[in-house]
């Protein structure tokens, strides 16, 4: 097949698939229906009319003569034509009993190719202008010039039709496979909860499928080279599904045509419906990866799954996308190679822009890189959105120009991510609107820690909450950042009633270590400052400091009148926007000076229901974890213990937070500067107390998280009475 001929074909065959311009091709809007219409158009298209334009610089498609150029205009006064078209639809579409008025449709759609430029005729009139049957078929380099009958391309034409909207069905009802999986089964399994026994199901297999790991002591804590960070078994459970999913809808559901337009032999057939296939799935996949990234996910509200989880889950989803996008691109080449018009596709806008897509997509899986993340983390995030925009942009014009005008339903799948994404960001403004414009004021507190005081603000007391905070004034040149942070109610900082504690000028008790060369040899990093212990003997004595609990520096800021309103965030300043933070206080003594704030939340991090109805709650922090950890104290669970690591430069916490630590019995805290927490130790004696259900709460730097993770699927998969319920409070983004 010559260049010139295959383009032509490729041409009228890839008008085919395009009826469709708004639902999903195949299914709310059939593709070539009827079939022996559709074929009829196609194979009339490539003949000339006694109006058409000769080019005599260029050869025809079939070999024989100039090339011709037909214009709607041309097509929509010709006798002729539009006789033997309609000639074409009386006698083909008889056997399959097609309505007149659906012939009509068709005659309004595609009679002149083009649905603006009307025909003279309807169909019917253009019926009632042949007189007699014609006995004259056309052939191959013939001209329109008398009512003729339709050639024997048409067989291909129909045939071609036929197999082109199976396959367009198909490829819609695979990608709404994906797409149902990838948001159904959370949903499902969440629903599963609350079936009858399904606590003690969900009991026995929590420590082999949920908590564990698929590489120990590596979730939260980055892998060897920070390659990224390992799914627990139920996440990588949930990406096997999808990505078997993925290979079984690309594999399977083929069928191929005794002749084609444009593909030529079986394997041509072959290639190109799966470089079809590929394309449509990966579009179908772009709304769940918007989808789990966003902090509006709608899976949030109707699931007990995690944003850490959805967040892990939509980089995995994210490099099927684009594996999918990869193969069709690569089938693509193949495929155009094979026939001869690579060099000319190559050069066509559609063409560029989805080559800007498949590339950006792969930058993509480079700069997303954990590498990136945390050292670069804001420049990461506003490239990774600039991005992801050419990316939808570069999908949206690969379709509507190979399928013009408006990409033939294809674009359906980009309306439905460009709607998420969206509503995401609406949402976001939304509660920024509703939290309304505030004024923080910000607090040294040595070391590298402040102390921000956000007044009025009455989002009540409840545990495992996080909010995203904008100072616009911190960075005027980037005032769209923000930085997520947990959420503490400054009244927890208030001196409570007489009759819930002991007397407001009591003291508590921490254990310090004594100051030696070896102690940051054996600490684990928090945040990359903090420690906690992996296991030191809990029997040797270690120094002891007092740390009064009425503690007014900082506290001086806070309402004097008793309210629930406002809240507070402790920060450790690093390389981010909690750098630029300015402080309200100079000299050593606060001043009045408060800083412009902008409040996008609360949201949720993990469900805290399962935690509170068990019977002890045993809360761990490291470091500045803590601050994801005193929340629960305000919980009104009456049975808290609660277990704190941190290095000795984060000493001023201990005395900030001494009112709120205060809280909880001096029997049921412990506080440990410059030492590890015995994680095992104190997981084991929780079990040796003969609790039935020990809810697990840790909040801190990768390696504690992972070790905490790591004891209770050790304990939970022991045979004994005692249950363990973990929520890990920690990010991995």
């Amino acid at each position: 097949m010559k260049p010139t001929q295959a383009l032509l074909i490729l041409g009228l065959g890839g008008t085919l698939p395009c009826q469709a311009s708004v639902g999903l091709p195949g299914i709310t809007n059939p593709i070539n229906d009827p079939a022996c219409a559709h074929a009829c158009t196609g194979s009339l298209s490539g003949y000339a009319l006694e109006c058409s334009h000769v080019d005599h610089t260029k050869l025809s498609s079939h070999g024989h003569g100039p090339a011709t150029h037909t214009s709607p205009d041309c097509r929509a006064g010709d006798t002729p034509y539009l006789t033997t078209l309609a000639w074409c639809l009386h006698t083909k579409c008889a056997p399959y009993n097609v309505p007149t008025s659906r012939l009509e449709a068709v005659w309004e759609e595609k009679a002149t190719g083009v649905g603006s430029v009307p025909a003279k005729w309807s169909y019917t009139e253009a019926l009632l202008q042949v007189a007699e049957p014609p006995t004259r078929q056309l052939v191959m380099g013939d001209s329109i010039n008398a009512t003729m009958l339709a050639p024997e391309f048409w067989n291909v034409s129909f045939d071609t039709a036929v197999i082109m909207a199976y396959e367009s069905r198909m490829e819609s009802i695979f990608g709404l496979v994906l797409l149902v999986a990838g948001f159904g089964v959370p949903v499902l399994l969440t629903l599963l909860g609350y079936l009858p026994l399904m606590d003690r199901i969900h009991d026995k297999i929590s420590p082999y499928l949920i908590y564990p790991s698929i590489i120990r002591k590596y979730h939260v804590k980055p892998l060897p080279f920070l390659l990224g960070n390992a799914p627990t078994v139920g996440q990588a459970l949930f990406v096997a599904v999808m990505t078997v999913h993925n290979i079984i809808v690309t594999a399977v559901g083929y069928h191929s045509s005794p002749s084609h337009m444009w593909l030529k032999n079986q394997w041509q057939q072959t290639v190109g419906f799966l470089m079809y296939r590929t394309g449509v799935l990966s579009y179908a996949m772009l709304p769940l990866v918007i989808l789990f990234a966003g902090r509006n996910n709608i899976l949030l509200w109707l699931t007990n799954w995690s944003h850490s989880t959805y967040l892990l889950l939509h980089r995995w989803i994210a490099r099927l996308f684009l594996l999918q996008a990869l193969l069709h691109s690569v089938l693509a080449v193949i495929l155009y190679r094979d026939m001869g018009i690579y060099p000319v596709q190559a050069k066509l806008d559609y063409w560029a822009w989805g080559v800007v897509a498949t590339v950006l997509g792969c930058a993509m899986l480079f700069v997303s890189a954990l590498y990136v993340r945390q050292r670069w983390y804001e420049i990461f995030l506003l490239a990774h959105i600039v991005m992801a925009v050419i990316i939808i942009v570069g999908c949206w014009y690969h379709v509507v120009l190979r399928f013009p005008p408006d990409g033939s339903g294809f674009t359906t799948w980009l309306y439905a991510a460009i709607a998420v994404w969206a509503f995401d960001r609406v949402a976001r403004l939304a509660r920024i609107v509703k939290n309304g414009v505030r004024h923080a004021h910000v607090t040294e507190l040595g070391d590298g820690y402040i102390r921000v005081d956000v007044a009025g603000v009455r989002w009540g007391a409840s545990p495992g909450r996080h909010v995203y905070v904008h100072f616009p004034t911190a960075n005027p040149l980037r005032p769209w950042e923000s930085h997520p942070f947990s959420i503490l109610p400054t009244s927890l900082f208030q001196p409570r009633q007489p009759q819930l504690h002991a007397s407001p000028t009591a003291a508590f008790r921490v254990s310090a270590s004594e100051p030696s060369d070896s102690e940051g040899k054996s600490s684990h990093a928090v945040d990359g400052q903090e420690s906690h212990d992996a296991g030191p003997d809990r029997e040797k004595a270690p120094a002891t400091a007092t740390i009064p609990t009425t503690k007014p520096p900082a506290a001086a800021i806070t309402q004097q009148v008793s309210t629930t309103a406002g809240i507070t965030f402790i920060i450790r300043r690093g390389r981010d926007l909690t750098r630029a933070i300015p402080s309200s206080t100079s000299g050593g003594s606060n001043s009045s000076g408060c800083h412009l704030t902008l409040l996008d939340g609360p949201y949720r991090n993990n469900n805290t229901s399962a935690i509170l109805q068990c019977d002890r709650v045993l809360l761990i922090a490291g470091g500045i974890g803590i601050t994801g950890i005193l929340p629960w104290l305000d919980s009104g669970h009456p049975n808290i213990k609660i277990a704190w690591g941190l290095r000795e430069s984060a000493r001023c916490l201990v005395s900030e937070l001494a009112p709120v630590l205060d809280r909880v019995a001096e029997e049921n805290r412990e506080v440990r500067i410059g030492q590890r927490l015995d994680v095992a130790g104190l997981l084991g004696e929780e079990k040796g107390m003969g609790w039935q259900r020990v809810g697990v709460v840790v909040c801190g730097p990768g390696g504690l998280c992972d070790d905490v993770r790591g004891e209770v699927v050790r304990l939970g998969r022991e045979r004994g009475g005692c249950v363990f319920v973990l929520e890990v409070d920690a990010y991995s983004w």
